[in-house]
């Protein structure tokens, strides 16, 4: 079993090695399938998603048990790699990262940032990102994909003008603790990105959004990997309030038309 699940790693650990590879996040087992379903190559999780999920606020608001059991339920939904995003890692990081294995993950996201919205020191980050590195091996799967998220723009840390050379500072550490990917969140500006595309050793993870670059214009600044973090979850939960809304306010249901197929949808469990 942990063959199969080094070689699904593996795989996974490919994808990022050229082109762009493109991530809607998924919450639960149906959306995953269904983000399989419409072709993507790997299924990237959402904490906030699955934190809504369950009724529980985003930024730690999930256990450890709680999330590691939603990816043991996407995991075994699909059969692309599966990707978990695990906020910081919870109280015990090396912990977390053996369970999410054991539930069937090949990649986990970890943030620098803390609970109180700070950021940790590169130096305490780089140890922690050492840490999962050591986990994975110990837990059979040594070729886990870690993507480092750098919180540096998503906070405003610092001055503004200091925050390019914040993130190439932790990129270049990063790397160095055992880290696969970059994952720059709050940062949409092109040349800046390609700045960090060509200084840093590993691929660059960003965050579409509406508005935002096209995937086409990301990919030629050098991104290789391309996910929308809670927004697919947003939109759905907006769905059902329109759609309620609708139905209280007017008693018709045009906001519940195009949605899939019953039979579709249950045929895929």
């Amino acid at each position: 079993m942990r063959r199969e699940v080094n070689e699904k790693a593996k795989t996974f650990r490919t994808l990022h090695e050229d082109g762009l590879l493109i991530l809607p996040n998924a919450w639960d087992a149906a959306s995953a399938a269904l983000v399989e379903r419409a072709g993507a190559k790997a299924i990237a999780t959402t904490s906030a998603g699955v934190a809504w999920s369950l009724g529980r606020p985003d930024d730690h608001g999930l256990s450890r048990d709680e999330m590691v059991q939603a990816v043991a339920r996407i995991a075994a939904a699909v059969d692309v790699p599966v990707t978990a995003d695990v906020e910081g890692g919870y109280d015990d990081l090396a912990a977390t990262i053996g369970e999410v294995i054991d539930a069937g993950a090949v990649g986990v996201n970890i943030e620098d940032s803390k609970p109180d919205g700070t950021l940790f020191e590169i130096a305490g980050q780089t140890q922690r990102l050492r840490e999962a590195r050591a986990a994975a091996a110990s837990a059979g799967l040594p070729e886990l994909v870690i993507n480092a998220r750098i919180d540096v723009y998503l906070l405003g840390a610092g001055a503004p003008e200091g925050r390019l050379d914040e993130v190439l500072a932790r990129a270049a550490a990063y790397a160095e603790a055992g880290a696969d990917c970059l994952y720059v969140i709050g940062l949409s500006d092109l040349e800046a990105m390609a700045q960090i595309a060509r200084t840093s050793a590993l691929p660059l993870n960003a965050l579409a959004f509406p508005g935002s670059p096209t995937a086409a214009e990301f990919e030629r600044a050098g991104v290789r990997r391309l996910s929308v973090g809670p927004l697919v979850a947003q939109a759905a939960y907006a769905v059902a309030q329109r759609a309620a809304a609708e139905l209280l306010d007017k008693g018709t249901c045009t906001e519940l038309a195009g949605g899939v197929d019953y039979g579709t949808l249950n045929a895929l469990f």
